[in-house]
């Protein structure tokens, strides 16, 4: 009894049932939490900039918990970027579904549009030079895994218009880079909206294949 006050020792203390909630968590339950945690502040601050104890204070655990489950900081880090490029490679790929090589030009920069959009933190995480080694490779490998899926489409392309279809890879990479640069440069503005900048990409990408010369040459005095 306290001041009058009867207390029943079998109720535990807010901090014991606070403890009591944090243990009810399961083992794919807390990665998970860990994980989008670690995806907020690596987005935000960086790898550098992100702590361990950072991340289990906003989890609610202790430093060890973070270990556990994914060795340290690089571990959580490298699951973070792994699930953000199969996100985005994903994204795109699946949305190659048009039969008219423009149309698919047109999904492919909303493709990349939309993720930006959708998931702005993951990515945030692939433009950032990788601190570590990464075993799944870079943004740079990722924008080369999708320049292969254009990469079949332009060859079907530049064979029925009597070009070299052994150039297609060249022309996939530089099409698949504008968009990820242009992508990179609205992240942060915004504007135009979304539609505008894929219509802008594709005609810009279209109409420069549409007047492509078979045996471009240069004007310029240095011919090597």
């Amino acid at each position: 009894m306290i001041d009058g006050v009867a207390t029943d020792s079998s109720t535990p203390s807010p901090d014991k049932q606070r403890r009591a909630r944090r243990t009810r968590m399961t083992g794919a339950e807390r990665r998970q939490q860990l994980l989008e945690i670690g995806r907020t502040l690596f987005a935000a601050k960086g790898f550098e900039g992100t702590s361990v104890e950072e991340i289990a204070a906003k989890a609610g655990v202790s430093k060890p918990v973070v270990y556990e489950h994914f060795g340290g900081k690089e571990g959580l880090y490298a699951v973070v970027v792994d699930r953000e490029m199969r996100r985005l490679l994903d994204m795109v790929t699946s949305s190659l579904t048009a039969g008219h090589p423009r149309e698919l030009c047109e999904q492919a920069a909303f493709a990349l549009l939309d993720y930006i959009e959708e998931y702005t933190d993951g990515f945030r995480i692939l433009v950032r030079d990788s601190p570590i080694p990464q075993s799944t490779g870079s943004f740079a490998s990722l924008i080369s895994d999708i320049a292969t899926q254009v990469e079949d489409i332009l060859g079907r392309e530049f064979k029925s218009r009597g070009f070299d279809p052994k150039l297609a890879p060249l022309y996939a990479q530089a099409l698949v880079g504008m968009v990820a640069l242009t992508g990179q440069w609205w992240l942060d503005v915004r504007r135009p909206r979304k539609a505008e900048v894929a219509a802008h990409l594709v005609n810009l990408a279209w109409h420069g294949l549409d007047g492509l010369e078979a045996r471009p040459h240069l004007i310029g005095r240095r011919k090597a």
